[in-house]
């Protein structure tokens, strides 16, 4: 077979208060994040976003000790993979790749071809596909492929997604089951599945399938649960004026709570590690917007982090996915070159959403010529006297 790898592919995050701003501005870097109509934009604004979000952000992070446990958590899993396929007879190494913080995937991408790996499994730790995740990390990683003739020389195969892998569903209707007992009802709390949400128009233009496995995933967790609980699928975490995936979390606790439901087991279904949206959004944010829409019993299910079934799911995809002929870049979904974050883009005169959006992006442009400009000293302003 050849020396084989595993490539874990995840996030990131700042491990010190100094490291969030860069941070910040590696992630709104990313077109998969934010998508610009003009791309010459993307480094300007994401420098603008980083620097006005930064305090905020720190505050979030001291909240929470101070820096992201998540690539601590990340090497655990990693650690315990390599374990785990061991004992079944598999000789890997275990490489980590981060989109937006250290060890970033370029430098995992180096030091396996300093390695002389000759088969490498790319198994991002997002159980959901999309393209603002896996797909970012794998567009990455294609361009390297298509640049580098040595890394040509790797036999790759890719795991896309693996939300309805039988062992991870699982593990997820273990941690569910514990977490109930804690109710002095059990059957009738309510689980709240919170998933980081996407920008609409990724799954109405560019097909992004990760609504869809999301949905699916819900279904599929709490049919293995095999339990009566009802349940509620929202959405999380959302940047910017557009519109994203709805109802959105903090939007479907005021209405859960207006219905009069006491008792709420929160899920967090697009994250196998804590880390600030887990630790932070959840259990400090979303729990006090519970509190005061008359939700009593707040109670979150712990991320999978190391959970021993969630291990061996991982194991055995690694295994199957050797085995089966390989997953390559061009089966997976990639956006549009084109694709707007704006589904509208016919001008209509009066208070229209398409007249807010175009005012949106020329305030957005202005903006930045004026901060340019205070930077540099020159510009229309400045010969004009008025600045």
């Amino acid at each position: 077979m050849g020396r084989v790898g595993v490539l874990l592919l995840n996030l990131g995050g700042p491990e010190k208060l100094e490291d969030v701003r860069p941070f910040l501005f590696n992630l709104f870097s990313d077109p998969e994040i934010i998508r610009l109509p003009f791309p010459w934009l993307q480094k300007p604004l994401a420098w603008l976003i980083s620097t006005l979000r930064a305090k905020k952000s720190q505050a979030n992070y001291e909240q929470i000790g101070g820096g992201s446990p998540l690539l601590k958590i990340t090497q655990a899993q990693g650690e315990a993979l390599e374990h785990r396929l061991t004992e079944i007879g598999q000789q890997p190494v275990i490489y980590i790749g981060m989109r937006y913080w250290h060890p970033f995937t370029e430098e995992a991408i180096e030091q396996i071809k300093r390695d002389r790996i000759q088969r490498l499994v790319i198994l991002p730790l997002y159980p959901h596909f999309s393209i603002s995740t896996s797909g970012s990390s794998f567009r990455i990683i294609e361009e390297m492929w298509q640049q580098d003739p040595t890394l040509r020389q790797i036999d790759y195969t890719l795991i896309p997604s693996w939300y309805d892998d039988p062992l991870y569903l699982q593990a997820m209707a273990d941690l569910i089951a514990q977490e109930l007992t804690k109710f002095p009802n059990p059957d009738s709390a309510h689980i709240f599945f919170s998933a980081h949400g996407v920008p609409q128009s990724y799954v109405d233009e560019a097909g992004d399938p990760y609504q869809a496995e999301i949905e699916a995933c819900t279904r599929l967790i709490m049919r293995t649960l095999d339990r009566a609980n009802p349940y509620t699928l929202a959405y999380q975490s959302r940047v910017g004026p557009v519109e994203w995936l709805k109802p959105y979390t903090e939007d479907a606790l005021h209405n859960l709570g207006a219905e009069g439901v006491k008792d709420l087991l929160v899920v967090p279904i697009s994250f196998v590690s804590e880390h600030i949206e887990t630790l932070q959004e959840i259990d400090i944010e979303y729990r006090e917007i519970a509190e005061e829409s008359g939700i009593e019993n707040f109670q979150r299910v712990p991320a999978l982090n190391t959970h021993p079934m969630f291990i061996d799911s991982l194991a055995q995809m690694v295994v199957s996915s050797l085995e089966n002929p390989p997953c390559t870049f061009d089966t997976v979904a990639h956006p549009n070159k084109n694709m707007k974050m704006y589904p509208q883009e016919r001008w209509e005169w009066g208070m229209t959403t398409a007249a807010e959006v175009w005012n949106g992006r020329l305030a957005m442009l202005g903006f930045i010529a004026l901060l340019i400009e205070l930077i540099s000293g020159q510009g229309p302003l400045h010969l004009a006297g008025l600045l």
